[in-house]
C-alpha cells in the first residue's frame, strides 16, 4: 500500500479510536491484532515463537501478528486504534506520556536494546566512535524510532547535537544493507541477524555493541529495557483477561528461550527468517540471547536509566514530569506459576 494513503486511512481511524479503545469494547470476534516493529528483527523474536510454540492458542486467544518496519508506525497504528498492542521498544511509552498518551508496556522481552551501531568498512577510517559523526549520515529505522532516540543520545554524550549530522530512514534488514553498501550512509543503529551478516561480508564494524548487558551499561549508563509488549491504558483497563493470558503466553516463551539452544530454537521459527543461511542465523541468535528477559519483568533501574537518556535530549521529555509507574506494570507477568 502507497505510504500516503496508508498514513491517510491512520488518521481517519483515530476519529473512531475513541471508540475503538473505550474500556470493555472487545477487537472483532475477539481477535487482538499484535504490531510488531520489524518482525524478523531478534530483538523481536519473541512474538514470532510464542505464534509458532502454539502459546497464544494454549491460552484460547486469537492473535493476528502483523509488521512494519519502524517502531513508530506500529505506535502510529496503536494509537489510532488499529491494532490492540505493539511489540516495540519501552522508550516509546515515556516519549508518549510527555505528549499526553497512556501507553503500558505489560511483558519486557528484553533488558537490554539489542541495537548495534555499525560504522560501513569504507567510514570506518575516519569514524572510530560516536564522537567522529559531525557531518556524517547516519541510518535509523525511522525518524522518531527507538534506533533515532538512541543515535541522538550516543552522539550526544560526545556534546555533538543533531544538527551536526544528517539521520536518514532506510529501516531494517535488506534495506539498511543496501544503504550502507551504496554509501547513503556512513554509520547506522541496527539489529541481528543484520549485524551478523554485514560483519560476516566485511562490509561493517562495530561502533557500539548493546547487545549485552556490559555493552548497554558501558553506552547508557544502566540497563535499558528495549523491546516489550505494550498496550493502550484504556483497553488495558477493560481487557485485563486478555493482558493476562499475553502475559503467560510471552512468560513461557521467554523461559523456552533461557532453556534452549539458538539452534533448537532457530528451529522453531519460519524458514523464511532463516533463508539458505541458518547457520548465519543461529550465530546471530547466540549473540543475542543475553538480551532477553528470563521473565517478562521490568528490571529494577530500568525505567530510570530510559527517562534519563531520553531527558538529555528529548526536547518532548526534557524538563516534564514522568510518572514512570504509568508506562509499564509487572501486574500481568507477577501472575504467571
Amino acid at each position: 500500500m502507497n505510504k500516503n494513503i496508508r498514513r491517510t486511512l491512520i488518521s481517519l481511524a483515530v476519529a473512531g479510536a475513541t471508540m475503538m479503545a473505550l474500556p470493555g469494547t472487545a477487537s472483532a470476534a475477539g481477535k487482538i491484532t499484535i504490531m510488531v516493529g520489524g518482525i524478523t528483527k531478534m530483538v523481536y523474536l519473541p512474538a514470532k515463537l510464542a505464534e509458532q510454540l502454539g502459546y497464544f492458542k494454549e491460552e484460547g486467544l486469537d492473535v493476528e501478528l502483523q509488521s512494519q518496519p519502524a517502531g513508530v508506525d506500529a505506535e502510529n497504528e496503536l494509537l489510532a486504534g488499529a491494532v490492540q498492542a505493539v511489540v516495540g521498544f519501552y522508550d516509546h511509552s515515556i516519549d508518549l506520556q510527555s505528549k499526553g498518551k497512556e501507553i503500558t508496556a505489560i511483558v519486557i522481552f528484553g533488558q537490554v536494546p539489542g541495537e548495534v551501531e555499525l560504522v560501513s568498512t569504507k567510514a570506518s577510517a575516519s569514524i572510530k566512535n560516536m564522537g567522529d559523526v559531525k557531518g556524517k549520515t547516519l541510518g535509523v529505522t525511522g525518524l522518531g524510532s527507538s534506533t533515532n532516540f538512541l543515535t541522538q543520545y550516543l552522539a550526544s554524550r560526545y556534546n555533538i547535537t543533531s544538527k551536526e549530522y544528517s539521520v536518514l530512514p532506510v529501516g531494517a534488514d535488506n534495506t539498511f544493507i543496501a544503504a550502507m553498501k551504496q554509501g547513503r550512509i556512513d554509520a547506522g543503529m541496527t539489529t541481528e541477524p543484520t549485524v551478523s551478516q554485514m560483519l560476516k561480508t566485511g562490509e561493517a564494524k562495530v561502533l557500539v555493541d548493546m547487545r549485552s548487558v556490559e555493552g548497554t551499561v558501558k553506552a547508557l549508563g544502566g540497563l535499558y529495557p528495549a523491546s516489550s509488549l505494550y498496550v493502550q491504558r484504556n483497553w488495558l483497563n477493560g481487557h485485563k483477561d486478555d493482558a493476562t493470558k499475553l502475559a503467560r503466553a510471552f512468560v513461557k516463551t521467554l523461559r523456552f528461550i533461557k532453556t534452549h539452544s539458538a539452534t533448537e530454537i532457530a528451529d522453531k521459527m519460519p524458514k523464511d527468517y532463516y533463508g539458505n543461511n541458518k547457520p548465519l542465523y543461529i550465530q546471530a541468535l547466540e549473540n543475542s540471547l543475553p538480551m532477553y528477559s528470563p521473565d517478562g519483568k521490568m528490571p529494577v533501574g530500568g525505567p530510570e536509566t530510559v527517562l534519563s537518556v531520553l531527558a538529555g535530549f528529548n526536547p518532548n521529555v526534557k524538563g516534564k514530569h514522568i510518572d514512570l509507574s504509568k508506562t509499564y506494570t509487572n501486574e500481568f507477568v507477577n501472575q504467571v506459576k
